[in-house]
């Protein structure tokens, strides 16, 4: 066949599918399926427990769900009191995080030590993994990149498939300290070979926090300001665990279920997180604001600014799918805390870039975005502005390269991913394996010669 031919064919294929594949919306009305996994309040279905962390998002008042300002929990703390914590201590917190959310308790300071000392210690990736693996055809996206280096790391590791709690545990304590290696790495081979940019590698350096590691590895002059580093690492904090509900977790729970490898558990999450619908969004949000900026002339004008806004929602603006990316939630409506907590210092980087006119427009949207929303949309509960919102904003501003957002997500939610594992394990569950009815006709098989 022709390429041509091919093409045709597949194209055959494809409409065929489309054509005849569409389940009638009313089979899924009449049999009560929860699709996503949730009702028609956004309220999601519970399929299971975790001690991990909290997500409240409404209040129970008279038999109705009322809903209240998002509030997150990591092990039953606050996570606007943990944030406090080390900003008031002038202290970077991501290791104090990931130490709370793998062992359930905040470490004392002698624990904290001894648990950074250990993930500087299992940084170092194998001998020539960088030049065999990650140099070797680079992906032309990142998530694609690391997720073949994680599987790749399999290879190095002598017990691989050992579940036991203590090897997960050493394993998923390898992963979070080489995660910034692998995902910058994979962005410098990236920029070499399909951007034709000079190939710098730095190696991690010592005594620093991992925020700090990955700016100084990711730049070629290895500079960075306290603010940057710190907003960094907040970022980091904000992004490390968000239930066992959302659809990366989810699949960490789903995969560990059949009692893999660690290492296929992590890949199969991060293809979850790879998506534009979740740890893709903030790449959407930010192509979405510099159209936005091109296309409106005032950016004080809220007239203005609804008026594109309804056009996003139509279909009519941007990438023509009706979202305003960075708005909504599947769990929260009155507020994301993530994102009201990365409002306090968005405002302050933003002076430093000198950007604040672009800050200006991020608070107009926050504000008209919703109530243009709901004057358009049927809704069930109330949208606000989600993480993803401003780290796509933040992570611009720190002049990072946007095929970096996710992975710096996963970076981050590898963490989580870790807790969640663990605790998949130590509780034994049976292998997830929820219910899908079948509503084709069953028809007589026909022999080849008959059908024509």
């Amino acid at each position: 066949m022709t390429k041509q031919q091919t093409d045709n064919l597949i194209n055959c294929y494809a409409d065929f599918v489309v054509n005849s594949g569409v389940i009638n919306n009313e089979l899924f009305i009449k049999y009560e399926v929860k699709r996503g996994l949730r009702d028609i309040s956004g309220k999601g279905v519970l399929v299971g427990l975790t001690e991990i962390s909290e997500i409240v998002s409404y209040i129970i008042e008279d038999g109705d769900l009322v809903p209240c300002e998002g509030k997150l929990y990591y092990r039953g703390i606050n996570i606007e009191h943990i944030v406090r914590g080390f900003i008031e201590e002038d202290r970077f917190g991501f290791e104090e995080v990931c130490f709370l959310l793998l062992f359930g308790h905040l470490p004392l300071k002698r624990e904290l030590g001894e648990f950074v000392s250990l993930l500087e210690e299992n940084t170092a990736l194998p001998e020539n993994f960088v030049r065999d693996t990650i140099m070797n055809a680079p992906s032309k996206d990142m998530m694609n990149s690391l997720a073949r280096s994680v599987l790749t790391l399999y290879a190095y590791d002598d017990n691989p498939d050992d579940i036991s709690i203590t090897n997960v545990i050493r394993q998923s304590i390898r992963l979070i300290a080489q995660f910034p290696l692998l995902a910058v790495y994979g962005h410098q081979s990236f920029s070499h070979y399909h951007n034709n940019q000079s190939l710098v590698i730095h190696p991690p350096k010592k005594g620093i926090s991992l925020a700090e590691n990955i700016l100084y590895m990711l730049r070629q002059d290895s500079s960075y300001t306290p603010l940057e580093a710190h907003i960094l690492d907040l970022v980091l904090v904000l992004h490390a665990e968000h239930g066992g509900g959302n659809n990366s977790t989810f699949t960490t729970h789903v995969v560990t279920s059949s009692h893999t490898d660690t290492y296929s558990s992590a890949a199969a999450s991060l293809g979850s997180l790879k998506g534009p619908r979740h740890g893709g969004a903030n790449i959407k949000v930010v192509q979405m604001f510099r159209e936005m900026q091109e296309k409106i002339s005032d950016w004080h004008d809220d007239d203005e600014i609804s008026a594109y806004l309804e056009k996003i929602l139509k279909g009519e603006a941007f990438d023509r799918s009706g979202l305003i990316y960075g708005i909504g939630h599947a769990v929260y409506s009155l507020s994301d805390p993530r994102a009201l907590i990365f409002r306090r210092f968005v405002e302050r980087l933003a002076e430093e870039k000198g950007r604040r006119e672009e800050y200006v427009l991020h608070s107009k949207v926050e504000y008209l975005a919703p109530r243009v929303i709901s004057k358009m949309r049927k809704m069930y509960k109330g949208v606000s502005a989600n993480v993803d919102f401003y780290s796509g904003f933040v992570y611009s501003m720190l002049d990072l390269p946007e095929e970096l957002y996710t992975p710096l997500f996963a970076v981050s939610r590898i963490v989580g991913w870790s807790a969640h594992r663990i605790e998949e394990l130590v509780n034994a569950g049976k292998i997830i394996r929820p219910a899908y009815k079948s509503v084709s006709r069953q028809s007589p098989y026909t022999p080849l010669e008959q059908r024509g």
